[in-house]
């Protein structure tokens, strides 16, 4: 159901006229290790609003809990090739982002997604890839290529990491083997699905969390990363004196981006859209993209953002550096997708 437009016009107004918010809750549905205390903190100072923060660590989760109805969260972070799914199946609320008032700080790049056309529904977030990262002092070679991750020498057998995300390993395995995402062939499908089961047996955990403590641990040498957690992982490495390196293959990395929306039937609808306007302040987003390690979309949050993150590798991308966004797969496709992950979790 979407949100009267009339109701929507009414509260930006009042929003543009400064008015304050001092009472109620928000109860955020979001990725682990995303949101920043420090950024939530001052959210709720400078307004008087509660913040309650749960977690979950792949799409598939929040995907599920959503079409379940009664989640009882007034934002989620989907990424975008999900988006089109939640606006499709009347998940999310209509919210013209436009009429925000910090809307003026977007950076042009992100006002117009091929997800989210106009950004009627949500508000963009935090961006950027998913590869792999790998403790070059154990290793002692240097990887650009997903061939070591996916057919692994000896040395690194039993001490692989892999998502536990169909939507994200699959994707990888697709760029491995050069085919294209959201494949309808079947010939292609068992590729990808003779090549994660050629993998498993060296597997040491399929997780979407973690990554960080097992790589400087030492328990996996190599491992699925996204670049921020793998900032932050390579500061605490060299802290230990050990190396953590992240991968841009050849082949390519997946790309991808949030968005903050607003499910059907949430109970702080104003309080969810004060919360828009708030992270799409320049000073907030650029504390945001501090805890997160990844980069934002908001114009000016350079300023505010620590400065090894601004100069980062793992978020300043390498000028030959091939960076491929995922879409939303065809019912077909993502039924494939689906079979193959089920059989390699067997």
């Amino acid at each position: 159901m979407k949100r009267n437009t009339i109701v929507l016009g009414a509260f930006f107004a009042t929003l543009l006229s400064g008015a304050a918010f001092a009472e109620g809750r928000l109860n955020i549905y979001s990725w682990t290790d995303y949101m920043s205390p420090e950024v939530i903190a001052k959210f709720e100072k400078e307004t008087g609003i509660s913040v309650t923060v749960d977690t979950f660590d792949a799409n598939e989760t929040l995907l599920a809990k959503i079409q379940a109805g009664g989640s009882g969260y007034d934002i989620i972070v989907p990424t975008h090739n999900f988006i089109p799914i939640y606006i499709s199946e009347g998940l999310v609320q209509e919210v013209d982002a436009t009429q925000l008032p910090n809307f003026k700080n977007l950076a042009e790049r992100w006002r117009n997604p091929e997800w989210d056309p106009g950004l009627k529904y949500g508000v963009p977030f935090h961006w950027g890839s998913d590869s792999i990262a790998y403790r070059a002092d154990l290793y002692g070679k240097s990887i650009d290529s997903f061939a070591d991750f996916f057919e692994p020498s000896e040395e690194l057998r039993g001490r692989i990491s892999v998502f536990k995300s169909a939507d994200e390993i699959v994707n990888q395995a697709h760029l491995y083997l050069g085919q294209k995402f959201c494949s309808e062939d079947p010939a292609e499908m068992q590729n990808v699905q003779d090549l994660l089961m050629a993998q498993k047996p060296y597997v040491l955990a399929y997780s979407s969390e973690g990554m960080n403590d097992r790589l400087i641990n030492g328990d996996v040498i190599i491992s699925n990363h996204w670049n921020g957690p793998a900032y932050k992982g390579r500061l605490l490495a060299e802290e230990a004196g050990k190396e953590l390196v992240y991968i841009y293959p050849k082949e390519g990395v997946v790309g991808w981006a949030d968005e903050l929306m607003i499910p059907t039937g949430a109970q702080n609808v104003e309080n969810a859209l004060i919360f828009m306007n708030f992270m799409m302040d320049p000073e907030n987003m650029g504390k945001q993209s501090n805890f997160a390690g990844y980069g934002g979309p908001i114009t000016g949050q350079e300023a505010f953002m620590d400065e090894s993150l601004r100069n980062a590798p793992e978020i300043i991308l390498p000028q030959d550096a091939k960076i491929v966004f995922s879409f939303t797969c065809t019912p077909k496709a993502q039924g494939l997708i689906d079979r193959v992950w089920t059989n390699v979790m067997r």
